[in-house]
């Protein structure tokens, strides 16, 4: 018998095959059961992936279409137009129903509301549009307001910056207010210390000493939550305090207090130390090209270099970024040196460039004020740029509204918290105006 002729055992007898038929038979539900639950999560993992990709394609085409002045502020706000604008209708909307209270024309017309309405509605609009009106002519009706809007924006958008470092970092840096002491102090001796030295020196190096104590008083708290892990709010509340103090005390001896005057103010800043002005007659100086240039190299230290991505990548998650290699604690201590050195260039520009001495309380709160710039940026270069703008202009428009209508200049800072409360809650903006999208079709991704 040859190899090639089939064996009986080779032929599948009909027990055999009848065998796993009928066993498949009596599993098949079991097995229908889970091949279905397969196929569905298959089509539904499908079509998460298909909405993923349409959702993708939309946002690009969005970005594509989008306008220039929607890309601008996209990149400021992180929120579309209509939001940003509902915003901030909104908190005007606020302030002048606290105008119109605050009014007493408007009081006493409100006792015969119901007999003449007219009256209440004509005085109040009298006074709600003359606030906003002073205010608008104080920060853009001419140079010479402009000047002052600018002025105004210039440490703003410095002690904003000082604030918006560390917020990428994971850190709150509530000491802006004390760094910019610091710099504002020692910039400021050396203003009028150093006599005899050519502009081209002595300028510089006023404002690199501002600076470096700036830096120095960042560092502080900084190496104190990379090596004990000391709160950075509590250390920086404290530090605040204490420059504060040592300023009035510095005030107080002769080293500093010009001779002819027994209250808080120091000696005259040398003209070799002071920032140029641009024109003359106009207080806008080169302080604010330098807060320009600054927020420029910060911009590309945050997005475009190695020590700004590490700073990132510990802001979101300091346990991952230990574990690829980098270091929390040297972030920690750069993000904060960096604050307080953009503060520290702040108090130097106020006192270099506005008010050529050094008086007890020069910084005026810019520095607790460069919280909510950085808050109103939410941590971007851009936004706080725009932010610290927006605050000067309301700044520099709140003095004249004060002097026209007699209004008091806290109602600038009520409208500045109100900016700030409907930008960070979108969900409240849509839901008092019925919108249902963010303005735009889609959410831009990169302005």
């Amino acid at each position: 018998m040859s190899d090639d002729t089939p064996r009986p055992e080779d032929e599948p007898s009909s027990e055999g095959a009848s065998g796993p038929e009928q066993s498949g038979t009596s599993d098949s539900p079991e097995r229908l059961e889970t091949a279905t639950s397969t196929l569905e999560a298959d089509e539904i993992e499908d079509e998460e992936v298909r909405a993923a990709r349409e959702r993708e394609r939309q946002e690009v085409s969005v970005e594509l279409g989008a306008t220039v002045g929607q890309r601008f502020v996209q990149a400021v706000t992180g929120k579309s137009l209509v939001v940003t604008l509902l915003s901030i209708f909104s908190a005007l909307v606020i302030g002048a129903l606290i105008i119109a209270f605050s009014d007493e024309p408007t009081r006493e017309a409100l006792a015969y509301l119901t007999a003449r309405p007219s009256d209440t509605l004509v005085s109040a609009w009298a006074a709600i549009s003359g606030a906003y009106a002073s205010m608008f002519r104080g920060a853009f009706a001419g140079p010479g307001p402009i000047s002052e809007t600018l002025v105004a924006a210039t440490p703003l958008i410095l002690t904003g910056l000082a604030v918006a470092v560390p917020l990428r970092t994971g850190l709150f840096n509530i000491g802006g207010e004390g760094q910019m002491v610091a710099g504002g102090t020692v910039a400021g001796f050396l203003g009028f210390w150093l006599v005899g030295l050519p502009f081209v020196i002595h300028l510089p190096l006023a404002l690199l000493a501002g600076a470096l104590a700036g830096a120095l008083y960042g560092w502080i708290p900084g190496i104190l939550k990379a090596r004990t892990g000391a709160h950075e709010v509590i250390s920086t509340i404290m530090l605040n305090n204490i420059a504060l103090l040592v300023l009035t005390f510095a005030l107080s001896t002769e080293l500093f207090r010009r001779v002819d005057r027994v209250d808080p103010i120091s000696k005259s800043i040398q003209d070799s130390a002071m920032l140029p002005q641009f024109a003359e007659g106009f207080r806008v100086n080169v302080g604010l090209l330098l807060a320009l240039a600054l927020a420029a190299v910060i911009f590309w230290m945050m997005e475009r270099s190695t020590v700004g991505f590490e700073l990132n990548a510990v802001g979101l998650n300091p346990n991952a970024a230990a574990t690829a290699g980098m270091s929390p604690g040297r972030s920690i201590v750069t993000a904060m040196t960096t604050g307080g050195m953009l503060a520290g260039v702040a108090g130097a520009t106020v006192v270099l460039g506005v008010q050529g001495r050094i008086t007890d309380g020069f910084s005026a709160g810019l520095g607790f004020e460069g919280i909510t710039v950085a808050l109103l940026g939410r941590g971007g270069v851009g936004g706080t740029v725009a932010a610290g703008l927006l605050f000067g202009s309301m700044r520099s428009g709140g003095r004249l509204m004060q002097a026209e209508t007699g209004i008091a200049l806290d109602l600038v800072l009520v409208l500045q918290g109100l900016i700030i409360v409907f930008i960070a809650a979108p969900g409240l903006v849509r839901a008092i105006y019925r919108i249902k999208t963010d303005g735009l079709a889609g959410q831009i991704s990169k302005g």
